[in-house]
């Protein structure tokens, strides 16, 4: 998987890529409008960041692309790649359980802390992509 070289694209099947973790300084992308929503990206090598309306979506350290980004109220799914292993932490419902997927393998179960924030650690190889999927239980 290539980085997102624009930063932020709409997809035709109505899910975002973004993320650039080949960039040697920090770039962002504002104003970004979708589906009624406006979204934000800050990336580079370090770390890449998506909000929306101004709340927290997606957060990776090191910088990561993330490819067919689609979050419904029950699920969260997309495709992620970096150069090296990174951890990812995304916005989800506050003291709620999930069951999380890497490639279709069932990793366990996670609850959110009170700020609904899930944080997963991932072993990549460089420019290969994981298939992500978290599910509400």
């Amino acid at each position: 998987m290539a980085a997102v070289k624009e930063l932020l694209r709409a997809e035709t099947d109505g899910t975002l890529s973004f993320g650039d973790y080949t960039l040697d300084s920090k770039t962002k992308l504002d104003g970004f409008d979708f589906q009624g929503d406006i979204y934000k990206v800050k990336t580079f090598k370090e770390i890449t960041k998506l909000e929306k309306n101004g709340m927290f979506v997606y957060e990776s350290v090191p910088g990561t692309a993330v490819e067919n980004f689609k979050a419904t109220e029950n699920v969260v799914s997309f495709k992620v790649c970096g150069e090296t292993d990174f951890q990812f932490t995304l916005g989800m419902e506050a003291d709620a359980e999930y069951v999380v997927y890497m490639d279709d393998v069932n990793i366990g179960d996670m609850t959110t802390n009170l700020s609904g924030k899930l944080s997963v650690s991932a072993e990549a190889e460089a420019g290969k992509e994981i298939e992500i999927k978290v599910v509400k239980k």
